[in-house]
This record gives structure tokens, C-alpha cells and sequence, in this order.
């Protein structure tokens, strides 16, 4: 296969941050494949309320005028059932949650899930989608290997309590998490990312570039995501968890921020798999289809209705995106390293 039609590819997963890295960021979502994507709200401060998120979506739009955001909140005390009535009206798509302080700007996140219960009610109620990042806090034996298994029984109890509500468990990484979404109703979906196909825990444990939250697993844990992704399977589909850090964020200083960016090759770095698995016919499936069709966009949803073909043709990915030998420079996932597959807008 030389080419593969896409129609219009979703990333229904990501992080363009504020100021000046959103402004090195947000034009490659377009770069990478990507159609219409669903924007996180863990800013400083985080999005609460419906018109930030509207204010925050005029100015994506203005440096990515051809791409189509779809908007979240930040849960916390503040999003309240009645913010969530504004935020339907506004047109605001969904809810993210964050236990508190698992990853980037979590600081605000939820300790208890009981308190929203009303929230939860009112969103099953205007149809909104609850973005669930799922781990728990580190502690009395929960670490970052097994903090999204400990997770699910919340997502399940979740499910039990509010049927009808749409839930995503964001950006799985490991059987565990794959298993407990086929197990649970039509209303629960996961999204996948490109880099967590890729990594195991070997990966990142040297490696910066390649430390995000949650960590990448175990092989047999890779391989139940690429089997899950490549399956064709409606419940998961494309979510790129692309989080831009600065150099700085990254190579310097105690630790390393979480997060891999990989938004300006998104598509092409899953076609990588897939086409190593022989699953190419199920790619329009992952990127396109199933998202969509869970997040209920049709084509008069766009702001543009190019598509994209995907064609066989190497590429080689840069080395930083961002102002040169600066350390406010973003580096991508695989710099400097040649994938097969480049986009070709229609």
C-alpha cells in the first residue's frame, strides 16, 4: 500500500499549552495529519469556566485557522451542574479530570470522585463526555507501574453509577486498562497514543524525551495497545497525549517534566505501527471513524473539509521545533530519525 485515504483525522488528546510554546505547537496539529482535535484544559490556571475555554479557543483558531478545536474544562469544586449547563450552550465538548497531582498541572485535580457525583449527573444528562485521566496518587503501595490498574476499578464504579454517560479512559497503557474497557458498556471508550506504541519502560528510564504520565509499561503491555489499536475495535481510537515541555523543562534541573511530543508526525508515527503489523486497512478506522463517531463530529462540524491522504514517503523528524540552540525549544519524539509516511492535504 502507497497511499491510504484518511478523510479527515481526529487527535482527540491534546496539549497546546499557553504563550509562547502554544504558538510553536498549535499550527503542527494541522502538520501532523490532523483534522479536529480535542484540547486539554490543564493550563496555568486551569480552564473552569466555559468563557476562558471559549477565549483560549479563539486564540488556537487564530494561529491554526483551518484545524477544528473542541473544547474542555478542568474538573474541580468550580464546575458545578450549573457551569456545565453554560458549558453545553457554549458549545464546551467535554470534562477532564485529573487525580490531583499525577502529572503536569494536576495540582487542582480531584482527591475524592464522590463530591461530582453530581456534576457527573448533570453531564450524563447534557451529553457531555468525562475525560478520565486514569491513575491514582502515588502511595500505600501505588506507584507509577501500577497506578492505572489501580484506577480501575473507579472507571468501572464510574460506569455502574452513570450508564449513559460518555467516558473515555484517556491514553491506556496497559492490558489491564485495555481489558476493562472491553468489559464495560458501549458508553465507555480509550484513546491510545502514538509514543505508547512505541515505548516500554526500558524506554524512557534513560531518557527524558521519552518520560510521560503515565510511563510506558511492559512489552506484553505495548503489544495489547497495538493489538487493541490496529484491531479495528470501535471503543478505542486516536488520542496523541502530544504534551510540548521546553528544552529547559526537560534536560535541566532535578527530574523531567511528563510529557512526549508528537503532534507535527502524529499520523505518520501510527501508520509506522500499523504497517509493521499489517494493519494498514484498519488505520482510517483508529484515526478517523471511531473517534468521531464516539465524539459525535460530522463533516458540518468543520471548520475545513480537506482530507488527507497519507502517502508512502520518507521523512526525516527535526531535531527541536521552536527558536534555534534556545532552550525554549520543543524536541519531538524521535528526533532527528527517519518514518516512511508523510501527509498530503487534499
Amino acid at each position: 500500500m502507497e497511499s491510504i485515504e484518511l478523510g479527515t483525522p481526529g487527535d482527540f488528546h491534546v496539549h497546546l499549552r499557553d504563550g509562547a510554546i502554544k504558538e510553536i505547537v498549535t499550527p503542527t496539529v494541522r502538520e501532523g495529519g490532523v483534522s479536529v482535535c480535542f484540547v486539554m484544559p490543564n493550563l496555568v490556571p486551569p480552564v473552569i469556566d466555559p468563557t476562558r475555554a471559549i477565549e483560549y479557543k479563539k486564540s488556537l483558531q487564530a494561529l491554526a485557522p483551518k484545524t477544528t478545536f473542541l473544547m474542555s474544562l478542568y474538573l474541580c469544586p468550580e464546575v458545578t451542574p450549573e457551569v456545565i449547563r453554560e458549558a453545553k450552550k457554549a458549545g464546551i465538548t467535554g470534562v477532564k479530570c485529573y487525580p490531583a497531582g499525577v502529572t503536569t498541572n494536576s495540582a487542582h485535580g480531584v482527591s475524592s470522585y464522590e463530591p461530582f457525583y453530581p456534576t457527573f449527573a448533570e453531564m450524563e444528562k447534557q451529553d457531555m463526555i468525562l475525560n478520565l485521566h486514569g491513575e491514582c496518587p502515588s502511595g500505600d503501595n501505588i506507584h507509577v507501574l501500577n497506578a492505572e490498574e489501580k484506577f480501575l476499578p473507579t472507571l468501572v464504579d464510574l460506569h455502574k453509577r452513570f450508564p449513559k454517560l460518555r467516558i473515555i479512559l484517556e491514553h491506556c497503557t496497559s492490558e489491564a486498562a485495555v481489558n476493562a474497557v472491553k468489559q464495560c458498556g458501549d458508553t465507555v471508550a480509550a484513546t491510545i497514543t502514538a509514543h505508547h506504541l512505541y515505548l516500554t519502560i526500558d524506554s524512557w528510564g534513560g531518557s527524558s524525551y521519552n518520560f510521560c504520565k503515565p510511563v510506558a509499561k511492559f512489552p506484553s503491555d505495548r503489544n495489547a495497545l497495538i493489538e487493541a489499536a490496529t484491531s479495528g475495535n470501535p471503543k478505542f481510537f486516536f488520542g496523541s497525549d502530544s504534551a510540548p515541555h521546553p528544552l529547559k523543562a526537560k534536560a535541566k534541573g532535578q527530574g523531567a517534566a511528563a510529557g512526549v511530543f508528537t503532534q507535527a508526525q502524529a499520523i505518520p508515527l501510527v501508520a509506522e505501527v500499523f504497517d509493521q503489523v499489517g494493519k494498514l486497512e484498519n488505520l482510517k478506522k483508529f484515526v478517523t471513524d471511531n473517534g468521531s463517531k464516539f465524539y459525535r463530529v460530522s463533516q458540518d462540524d468543520l471548520v475545513d473539509k480537506s482530507t488527507v491522504t497519507l502517502v508512502r514517503k520518507p521523512q526525516t523528524i527535526p531535531g527541536f521545533y521552536g527558536p534555534e540552540n534556545n532552550e525554549e525549544a520543543v524536541v519531538p519524539f524521535r528526533a532527528g530519525e527517519k518514518i516512511n509516511w508523510t501527509v498530503q492535504w487534499n
